[in-house]
C-alpha cells in the first residue's frame, strides 16, 4: 500500500501542477514546469498539513532523484544519428565554448564567495562553493545524482540546499531572461521576439493544437515481439547496469591506490550517474556496430528521459528540508546573487566576442540552460527567434 500510495500521490501532484498551469496566467506568464509548480505544492502541503496526513504518501520521494537522474543520463547517446558530425564542428565550437566558459565560472564564482565572503561571515564548509553549479549548471537532477557524495563529504544537508538553488535558478531563469529579452529587444539586438500576448491560448497554456501535436516517437519492434517501449525502457537498463559495472570497477581500483586518495574516498564516492551515460555510449556503440541500432528511436528515449525528469524535479521539490534552507539561508541568497551576476555578465560582456552571428539568440538559450534546464533555454530562445531564422537553434540543439 505504501508504493502504491507514493505513486499516486506524486501522480497526482504532477496533474494538479499541470491543472493550475492552465487556469493561472501569472504562472502561464512565468513559463513554469508543472513538475516545479507540483514539487511547490507538494512541499507546501507536507510542512504545513502534513503532519494530519499519512506520511505513505510521500514516502520513497526523496529517494527518486537519485535513482531517475540514472535513466536520464544513460538515455542520451542511445539511438542518437550522429551522422556528418565533423562538419558540425565550426556551428559548435563557439557553442561548446561559450557553455563551457558558463559552467566553470559557476564553479569558480561559487568557491570564491564562499573563501572571502560566507566562511569568514557564517562559518560554511568549503563544500558549499560546489552548490552553485551543482545546483544552477546541473539542476534538479545533478543534486540528486550527488546526495550519496554529499554524505560521504559528511555534509548530507547540501542535498537539500542544493534542490533550493536549482529551484531558484530554474524560476529566476525565465524572470531575468525575459527581462534580458526585452531590454535586448528595445536596444535592437533582436527583431524576432514573439512576445507572450502574441501566443495561442493553447500555447499559454502549454497544450498542443490538435492539428500540431509531434510524434513521441517511432515503434522499432513489432507488438508481437516486444512492446517498443518496453525494449527502450530495457535498452536505458542495460545502459544503468554498464554504468553500475563501472562504479564497481572504480570501487576496486580505490584498493591500489595511495593511502592518501584512499582516505578521500574519492572513487568509491564517484556518483552513478555520469557513468551511466558513458554505459549508454558503449551500448550505442555496441548496436551500431553489430547494425542493431535500428531498434533505439532517439524519439522515444527522449519522452522516457523526460518523463523521469519530470518525476524527478517535483520529488525532489516536494522533499526539500526546509530547516536545512532556514538554517543557511543568507548563505544561499548571496551566492544565489553572485552566479545571477556570473550568467547575466557573460552574456553581455562575452557572447558578443564570441558568437559572430545571432550572439543575443544563442546566448540566452545557454543562459537558460545554465541556471534551470535545457527546456528553460529552449524556452528563451524560442521566444526571441520563434521561426528559427537564425543560426541559433541549429547550434544549441547540435550542442
Amino acid at each position: 500500500m505504501t508504493a502504491v500510495m507514493a505513486f499516486c500521490g506524486i501522480c497526482l501532484l504532477l496533474v494538479l501542477g499541470k491543472i493550475l498551469r492552465t487556469l493561472l496566467p501569472i504562472l502561464q506568464k512565468l513559463y513554469l514546469p508543472a513538475s516545479v509548480i507540483g514539487g511547490v505544492l507538494g512541499l507546501i502541503i507536507i510542512n504545513t498539513i502534513g503532519a494530519g496526513i499519512s506520511s505513505r504518501w510521500w514516502a520513497y520521494w526523496s529517494s527518486l532523484p537519485g535513482f531517475l537522474i540514472n535513466i536520464v543520463f544513460a538515455s542520451l547517446f542511445i539511438g542518437v544519428n550522429t551522422k556528418g558530425s565533423s562538419k558540425l564542428w565550426k556551428v559548435v565550437a563557439p557553442q561548446v565554448c561559450f557553455g563551457q566558459i558558463a559552467a566553470w565560472g559557476q564553479y569558480v564564482v561559487g568557491f570564491a564567495v564562499v573563501l572571502l565572503l560566507l566562511a569568514p561571515l557564517f562559518d560554511v564548509p568549503a563544500v558549499f562553493g560546489n552548490l552553485l553549479e551543482i545546483g544552477f549548471e546541473g539542476g534538479h537532477g545533478t543534486v540528486g545524482g550527488m546526495v550519496a557524495t554529499f554524505n560521504d563529504l559528511g555534509f548530507p544537508e547540501g542535498a537539500d540546499l542544493g534542490y533550493t538553488i536549482a529551484t531558484v535558478g530554474m524560476i529566476f531563469g525565465i524572470i531575468i531572461g525575459m527581462i534580458m529579452i526585452n531590454v535586448a529587444a528595445r536596444k535592437g539586438y533582436i527583431c524576432n521576439i514573439r512576445t507572450f500576448e502574441q501566443q495561442s491560448k493553447l500555447e499559454k497554456k502549454g497544450v498542443y493544437a490538435e492539428e500540431d501535436q509531434p510524434d513521441a516517437g517511432k515503434q522499432t519492434s513489432f507488438p508481437d515481439s516486444i512492446n517498443s517501449l518496453a525494449l527502450h525502457i530495457s535498452l536505458i537498463g542495460i545502459a544503468v547496469l554498464i554504468g553500475f559495472g563501472l562504479k564497481i570497477g572504480l570501487s576496486m581500483l580505490d584498493a591500489f591506490m595511495p593511502e592518501s586518495i584512499q582516505n578521500t574516498r574519492l572513487l568509491q564516492s564517484f556518483p552513478l550517474f555520469p557513468l551511466c551515460m558513458i554505459g549508454g555510449l558503449l551500448l550505442h556503440a555496441l548496436l551500431k556496430a553489430t547494425h542493431a541500432d535500428v531498434i533505439a528511436d532517439e524519439g522515444q528515449m527522449q519522452r522516457i528521459a523526460g518523463a523521469a525528469l519530470d518525476f524527478l524535479v517535483v520529488s525532489a521539490v516536494a522533499t526539500i528540508r526546509l530547516d536545512f534552507v532556514a538554517a543557511y539561508w543568507q548563505s544561499l541568497a548571496i551566492l544565489c546573487f553572485f552566479g545571477f551576476l556570473w550568467n547575466v555578465g557573460i552574456v553581455l560582456y562575452i557572447a558578443p566576442r564570441i558568437f559572430r552571428e545571432a550572439w543575443f539568440e544563442r546566448s540566452i538559450a545557454e543562459f537558460g540552460q545554465s541556471m534551470g534546464v535545457t527546456a528553460t533555454g529552449l524556452m528563451l530562445l524560442r521566444t526571441v527567434d520563434p521561426e528559427s531564422k537564425t543560426i541559433a537553434t541549429s547550434a544549441f540543439g547540435y550542442k
